[in-house]
């Protein structure tokens, strides 16, 4: 069987290295580019993300990385945000008193946790549904996380004529939306790529979903 081409976004931000080592793991063909052409007709896209919500968009603008999520969506190819990548997905994000446009993908807003220790750095358990294809065989495993922002309400409203999103969450303070299964559209907070067999058994997973 033939490996599937995944392109890993350059686009500026994101654990790049590990992330590809993690992919090349889990079964996949991967090449690190910001290439239009390349990111639109690859098999599957990854959207890493490190840093400031708005510096990452910031820097997915200048390669129209917005508008490339969009037609891959608009087409039914998957596309995996993952950290920064993945809160951006989001209507908005709020740090630091910025106020900064997301993707709007989904509604709804990134925000400062609600915790007493930030950031949420190291291994957490996950609350997955059971039919979730991402958590399949790893319901019970710990993933890595860092980040002090996320996600803490899942605002889009079902639509009767499209199977209802997977919301898998976490708590640190209170609770977050940890990880999204969206169609063709997926999404975690935390880091598959540095989340040990776990994480590549995820980005697996993932991989068995592509066209």
């Amino acid at each position: 069987m033939s490996r599937p081409n995944v392109v890993l976004f350059d686009y500026g931000s994101g654990n790049i290295h590990s992330a590809a080592k993690a992919l090349e793991r889990a079964g996949a063909e991967v090449t690190v580019t910001a290439d239009r052409v390349a990111a639109l007709e690859a098999d599957g896209l990854v959207v890493p993300g490190v840093g400031a919500f708005d510096a990452v968009i910031t820097q997915l603008n200048a390669v129209r990385g917005g508008e490339i999520i969009d037609k891959r969506l608009a087409g039914g190819r998957p596309v995996l945000g993952i950290c920064v990548g993945m809160q951006v997905l989001f209507a908005e994000g709020i740090e630091r008193g910025v106020q900064t446009e997301g993707l709007a993908e989904w509604p709804g807003v990134v925000e400062l946790l609600e915790a007493e220790v930030v950031p949420h750095m190291g291994w957490n358990t996950v609350d997955a549904p059971a039919d979730s294809v991402l958590f399949d065989g790893i319901r019970d495993e710990r993933f890595y996380f860092v980040h002090s922002y996320a996600a803490q309400q899942w605002e889009l409203t079902p639509d009767k004529t499209h199977r209802p999103p997977l919301v898998t969450w976490a708590e640190h303070g209170s609770r977050f939306v940890a990880a999204v299964e969206n169609g063709p559209l997926s999404a975690t907070q935390f880091h598959p790529e540095k989340s040990g067999e776990a994480g590549i058994r995820l980005m697996s997973n993932w991989l068995g979903t592509l066209n």
